[in-house]
């Protein structure tokens, strides 16, 4: 779950939300000590409560808006790897790797009841399994058809979403500079950055190819070697930062480790463009 990318989607629509939870740092403190003090269980309550003493007993609408879409993404996650391990054919090589999987699928549960905690009453209607296509079939044809059956299809997919997550909230982070919240949503963050490792990881060795835990250089940004998700990796071949390019700035600094460096990210409605090919019903607008 993003906690960055959700407080900076909800400052577009309430410029005042920093003011609004400022003058609470001890409750936000109380929040995001959650490693320490709060179990997953709790954390839908946790969430709630924050909310609604930023904004009373109800959150406006369009943070509600906010906040669902950020739901859907973890019931596309949470049940694409649900689906894997309940019902399919994949045949997962060792134990470690569908404990991995389970791992995540877990992880995504919490995000998804997290959030359903924040919003109460007002969450969007759950998104079940047959809600999407996972295949992606209508832009990508037969080429992930076997996605539950393949463990290296699955593989394929499986990284292509965890990078978009990781993607989706990159560079965020000066938002909250000075703010409780800081130091947690990183490690939160770090939580999502290790599943795109994990899981680029297993791809490498399945698949036998060379793919670092990181997304690395490529012309066109795209790593993988998996041409129908070039959109996940539009712009990581970048090295110019912030006007000055990066290659040759000092001895060793190749096109190769000036893209590397940086982490780029992908825009609201980039996201909403790759989630809804895997989704059926009820696309995100």
């Amino acid at each position: 779950m993003n906690i960055l990318n959700i407080l900076e989607e909800i400052e577009k629509v309430d410029g005042e939300i920093y003011e609004r939870l400022n003058p609470r740092r001890r409750a936000m403190k109380d929040f995001y000590n959650v490693g320490k003090k709060i179990s997953l269980a709790a954390l839908p309550l946790a969430l709630g409560s924050m909310f609604q003493k930023a904004y009373g007993q109800t959150n406006p609408t369009n943070v509600n808006e906010v906040l669902n879409f950020a739901l859907v993404l973890e019931y596309l996650e949470y049940n694409f790897y649900n689906h894997a391990l309940t019902n399919s054919t994949i045949n997962f090589p060792t134990t470690a790797s569908r404990d991995a999987i389970t791992t995540i699928r877990n992880h995504e549960l919490a995000h998804v009841n997290l959030l359903k905690g924040a919003l109460g009453a007002n969450a969007v209607t759950p998104y079940v399994d047959a809600d999407f296509d996972f295949t992606g079939s209508t832009t990508f044809g037969a080429a992930f058809a076997d996605v539950f059956s393949n463990y290296q299809t699955f593989l394929k997919v499986a990284t292509a979403f965890e990078d978009t997550g990781v993607r989706a909230y990159k560079g965020q982070a000066p938002i909250l500079k000075g703010m409780a919240v800081l130091t947690t949503a990183l490690q939160i963050h770090s939580v999502e950055a290790r599943h795109a490792s994990h899981l680029r990881q297993m791809t490498a060795a399945s698949l036998g190819v060379a793919l670092k835990p990181w997304i690395s250089y490529s012309p066109n940004g795209n790593d993988t070697g998996i041409s129908q998700v070039d959109a996940v990796y539009a712009g990581e071949q970048n090295t110019l930062i912030a006007g000055i390019q990066i290659t040759g700035i000092a001895t060793g600094v190749t096109q190769t480790a000036a893209a590397e460096a940086f982490d780029e990210f992908l825009t609201g409605s980039a996201v909403k463009n790759i989630a809804n090919i895997f989704i059926k019903t009820r696309k995100l607008t």
